[in-house]
């Protein structure tokens, strides 16, 4: 028979292996097979907005719609856009008759410029005629003055033609419509205006499911201000562990998934990728010196890092996003790892039963 003092020395030297092999299976666990509860389920969220400002008119879709791409979501009255497409429709068509009026105008004025253009070669020959005659003093120096002066009085109105003919070319501009400044401006006004009216009816820009819908017909939608949100279908698990874990852990790197919403199941799964950084690690550009960080206490807490990891097989029922999940790493192929490892998140996704 043991004593009392023999029985309670037996005890503590079994508290203390207890103990002594329970520390050492933790520190190599979180080496070889660490796992964490801080883990999520991640979907991409789109926020739905309209590039242009105006009233609801109608809404097509409504919460935990399924949408694809391309599926119109909610139209804004057009009303006030297709007066706009119209105003630039005819500014564009007065513009080309305003072109044409200019063509006519420049047509008769070279028309006129070839007229004055004869009338003064005649009134030149006329004045050098006039010039010989008044040298031998056959006509009088009254009506040399006269002849000239009419000469002048034709050189000038062709002066005057050349000028107005290229004031006239200068605000018909190119005779080619893609290269006419004036059509140009009027037919990008155009398109800016159908562009907006096309932008009335907004659709989805990717598949997946309608949430917090804040929208009714007659409600005035600004231009960039969310109204409702679009949850991707595609599911992205994201895991953060302490930084020491992941020193075994690469891309392909074979993991096991349980969820909260599916206690007593495991879900194998791979690393994907990992995070190139955190915001803790993020220094702001902002001209000021840097200011490192001050702490007081003997032992610093560990700074946990993000890995992504992909299932191998979809999920028949799909998560929300947020959803919680518990994540084990494979760091090593060895059969006792392994058995271990399966043990642990077998025994976590049991306890999902209870809490």
């Amino acid at each position: 028979m043991m004593t009392p003092e023999q029985k309670f020395a037996r005890w503590v030297r079994v508290s203390i292996a207890s103990f002594l092999l329970m520390f050492a299976y933790f520190i190599i666990a979180d080496i070889w097979i660490p796992l964490t509860p801080d883990s999520t389920v991640m979907r991409v969220v789109t926020p739905i907005s309209s590039r242009v400002s105006g009233y609801v008119s109608q809404v097509y879709v409504h919460n935990n719609s399924q949408v694809k791409k391309g599926d119109l979501l909610y139209e804004l009255d057009p009303t006030p856009f297709q007066n706009k497409v119209d105003a630039a429709t005819l500014a564009l068509a007065q513009a080309k008759l305003s072109n044409q009026q200019l063509d006519a105008q420049i047509s008769a004025a070279q028309a006129n410029l070839k007229t004055a253009q004869l009338t003064a070669r005649n009134d030149r020959v006329t004045y050098d005629r006039y010039q010989r005659l008044s040298s031998m003093q056959n006509v009088s120096q009254a009506d040399l003055d006269k002849v000239r002066t009419t000469w002048q009085t034709s050189e000038q109105s062709v002066t005057a033609l050349h000028a107005s003919i290229h004031n006239l070319q200068i605000q018909r501009g190119e005779r080619d419509d893609n290269r006419n400044v004036t059509l140009q401006q009027q037919q990008t006004t155009l398109q800016e205006a159908q562009l907006n009216l096309g932008w009335t009816k907004i659709r989805a820009e990717a598949d997946g499911t309608v949430s917090n819908l804040q929208l009714s017909p007659g409600l005035y939608a600004a231009a960039g201000s969310a109204v409702m949100a679009v949850v991707n279908q595609q599911t992205d698990i994201v895991a953060d562990f302490r930084e020491k874990s992941l020193r075994h852990t690469r891309q392909g790197t074979d993991a096991a998934v349980v969820f909260d919403a599916f206690p007593g199941k495991v879900f194998a799964a791979k690393v994907t990728s990992s995070d190139a950084g955190i915001l803790a690690g993020q220094e702001a550009v902002n001209g000021q010196l840097s200011q490192p960080e001050q702490s007081t206490r003997w032992v610093r807490d560990a700074q946990r890092m993000r890995i992504h990891v992909a299932l191998n097989e979809p999920l028949e029922k799909t998560l929300p996003t947020g959803a919680r999940a518990t994540v084990q790493l494979y760091n090593s192929e060895g059969p006792f790892a392994r058995f271990f490892s399966g043990l642990q998140i077998h025994l976590i996704s049991w306890l999902h039963y209870v809490y």
